[in-house]
């Protein structure tokens, strides 16, 4: 098998024969064998239903990991990965925003460059809002300046590895995934390739600006440790002030018999600092809850059913 692509499904269910289609009409003049991975991440629609037609009458080889409930996105890509046989494997939703033709591209350039590990699909030109496109320049940069591996901004998660790369992601088994993060912790030498985002084909985007809102403290808090050094900065900071406050107040009392201020400066400091110490609470509990949940050993997602057509292709022929 030369080529994988691992596509996660979540209410796909107007997208993922489209899908299909697509991919047998940018693949029909290659002789090499590939297989599409669906992974049903706990749709309520009737994504399963229209991925068991696709399983039934394709032609092609057809896996499906079918989720026992919704795992999320970075689930899907792990279970896509870790069933993968490809020598090389490609990420790519099933919204055909990323078109099957790219995939192509990267896999010619994996083969004829063969210092290159992986191809990263980056956004040449964003579609988006101003404001979204501020925030999401504003975590890269962020995060570039507290973690210790470096994210391309824009780089997405439509990519082609090759099998190696694939083998030391998987041996990453954290419970909490940060996808970008973990390709990018791994190393291997990645060539960014621009490509242009294509309109949805049907439906609506999954992403809402609160859960790319969790999707970048999810990363932040899985990549660094700089928020727990904010609290450490805070408390010296204020231990400070509250000390030379402390002279100045001492010095107007004793020397120049001044009334120290009473009621409301109290009332303002006891505020603040209860603030301050309340938010370093909150950044120690996020890190130890994220400790809990993987202490427990978890597994990172739970398939209800797989099901492989090529296996069933072989016992036909037999």
């Amino acid at each position: 098998m030369k080529l994988s692509l691992v596509v996660p499904c979540y209410n796909e269910e107007y997208n993922v024969k489209d899908f299909h289609n697509a991919v047998e009409k940018a693949f029909e003049n290659e002789k090499f064998k590939y297989e599409i991975i669906f992974i049903n991440d706990g749709s309520t629609d009737n994504t399963m239903r229209e991925l068991k037609d696709l399983y039934d009458y394709s032609k092609q080889n057809i896996k499906i990991v079918n989720f026992s409930r919704n795992f999320g996105k970075e689930a899907g890509i792990y279970a896509g990965l870790k069933n993968a046989e490809g020598d090389f494997v490609s990420i790519i939703d099933a919204d055909l925003q990323q078109r099957p033709e790219y995939v192509l591209e990267m896999v010619k350039f994996l083969e004829e460059n063969q210092e290159y590990d992986s191809v990263v699909a980056y956004q040449a030109e964003r579609k988006e809002g101003k404001f979204l496109s501020f925030c999401k320049h504003s975590f890269y940069k962020i995060i570039n300046r507290t973690s210790d591996v470096e994210f391309v901004n824009g780089a997405s998660d439509f990519r082609t590895f090759r099998k190696n790369v694939i083998e030391s992601i998987l041996e990453l088994g954290e419970y909490y995934r940060f996808s970008k993060g973990l390709f990018s912790w791994v190393g291997y030498n990645n060539y960014y390739m621009p490509y242009e985002v294509e309109e949805r084909a049907k439906g609506t985007s999954k992403w809402s600006f609160w859960k790319l809102w969790k999707y970048a403290i999810g990363g932040i808090v899985s990549f660094t440790t700089a928020p727990l050094k904010i609290a450490t900065f805070l408390g010296c900071g204020f231990s400070l002030c509250a000390f030379v406050y402390f002279i100045v107040v001492l010095i107007q009392k004793i020397f120049f018999s001044i009334a120290v201020p009473g009621y409301a400066t109290i009332v303002m400091l006891i505020l603040l600092i209860g603030g301050i110490q309340l938010f370093s609470i909150g950044l120690i509990g996020e890190y130890l809850g994220r400790t809990y949940v993987e202490v427990k050993n978890r597994p990172i997602y739970i398939a209800k059913e797989v099901l492989n057509n090529k296996g069933k292709k072989n016992a036909k022929k037999n």
